[in-house]
């Protein structure tokens, strides 16, 4: 009996434990049910304003649809307003680079007549050491590796063609006027997309071609425009030079070679880029270190280096010129880092251009540089074509941060833009 009654007592605990367990499974499948119906009541409402559910009877709040369009407005006014100080960052550092160019290049230092500086080369070593040192400090900061990723050779091919490059562009306004050097870089596409095809096996649409085309044949129209003499620059006309065709020549063989080179130094530069994983402030290091001892070493075989640094020892005003447009070049790359990397690419390309034709146009005011008809004529079909160029690309974007900016692996492996 004792083991009878024992039996039913141990199957009577494991009929209420069942119980007790289908009770408690059954009250939660209910919960999760109400729940669910909860979220599907009021789902759309509670995600716009990221407020979770707490049951049947909670109070919502409908968003105010004129207080979503006001957020909108306010948002879009943001957009606009970073865009415009972006703007004026690149644009102000970069239009005090170009005076500044023209000063050190085409203006005497000193009383009375005063000296021309000769020698571009230590403006290319004090630019390049300075952005050097930035880029290290930099990547120190950042915890970037401190050691070529790529061959050095790839470093020092690439800083060849850059020092070759901007001493032609410095060297140009020896004998051509600060505006003919501007509109002839803007025939910078043509280059770059003869060498993307050569090194980079890169494929262009026919519209793109038409562009380089249009800027080609502005650039010309500009350049045979007018009387030669005005084309030229003043300090050829001042030293002596011929006052003709004879100097833009030799500017415009000069700006052939910086267009040539600087065409190689950027695809080269993005070849390098397809080819290793680094940022473009690691990149930036070993070029311009690589730029610097060239510029150096090439001052002192050609036995400048002595008479250069005699020079701004004799004039400090001009060593005080080149450590400020050291300066605003340096700054300019870290607002045009946040600008592509905020903005997008199409953004700074609009920028660019605008800086372009503003840096054109303050110089034709500061140092008086008279144009004529056909020539803003041609300025008008070079600029049309680069603005009409950068709306084809946006084409169908809208102005909203989410699709203009680029991902944070796209924007650190950005090259940075080069003054020239």
């Amino acid at each position: 009996d004792t083991e009878a009654k024992g039996g039913k007592g141990a199957r009577l605990a494991i009929m209420v434990q069942s119980d007790l367990s289908a009770l408690v499974e059954k009250e939660l499948e209910e919960k999760r049910e109400r729940t669910n119906a909860q979220a599907q009541e009021h789902g759309p409402y509670l995600k716009r304003r990221n407020t979770p559910v707490v049951d049947r009877k909670s109070t919502l709040t409908v968003p105010n649809l004129e207080n979503r369009e006001e957020e909108e407005e306010r948002t879009t006014r943001g957009y606009y307003a970073g865009v415009g100080t972006c703007a004026a960052g690149i644009i102000g550092t970069l239009v005090c680079y170009g005076i500044l160019q023209e000063r050190i290049m085409t203006r005497p230092y000193g009383d009375g007549q005063g000296e021309y500086f000769k020698h571009s080369l230590l403006i290319v070593f004090v630019n390049r050491t300075l952005t050097c040192l930035v880029a290290l400090v930099t990547n120190v900061v950042k915890g970037q590796p401190i050691r070529p990723i790529a061959p050095l050779y790839s470093y020092a091919s690439i800083s060849l063609s850059n020092v070759v490059a901007t001493s032609c562009q410095y060297e140009a306004l020896k004998y051509v006027t600060f505006p003919v050097q501007t509109l002839a870089k803007t025939a910078k596409m043509v280059p770059v997309m003869l060498w993307g095809t050569v090194i980079l096996a890169k494929r262009y649409t026919w519209p793109e071609y038409s562009m380089a085309v249009l800027v080609t044949l502005g650039c010309t129209l500009f350049l045979l425009s007018g009387d030669a003499a005005t084309k030229v620059s003043s300090r050829h006309h001042a030293t002596g030079g011929s006052a003709g065709a004879g100097g833009a020549a030799w500017g415009g063989a000069l700006m052939a070679g910086y267009l040539g080179f600087d065409g190689f130094t950027s695809t080269f530069q993005e070849r390098l880029f397809r080819g290793y994983e680094m940022t473009s402030h690691h990149q930036v290091l070993f070029i311009t270190a690589f730029s610097s001892a060239l510029a150096l070493l090439s001052l002192v075989t050609a036995g400048a280096l002595g008479p250069a640094l005699s020079f701004v020892s004799d004039h400090p005003a001009c060593l005080w010129d080149m450590l400020l447009i050291s300066s605003t070049a340096v700054t300019s790359q870290f607002v045009i880092a946040y600008t592509i990397k905020t903005y997008g690419a199409l953004v700074f390309a609009a920028i660019m251009t605008t800086r372009q034709l503003l840096s054109i146009l303050v110089s034709n005011i500061l140092y008086r540089h008279p144009m004529e008809a056909g020539q803003w004529f041609g300025l008008i079909i070079v600029f049309g074509t680069l603005y009409a160029k950068i709306k084809m690309k946006g084409k169908g974007r809208k102005p909203t941060a989410a699709v203009m900016a680029p991902s944070g692996a796209e924007e650190e492996r950005q090259p940075l833009q080069q003054q020239a």
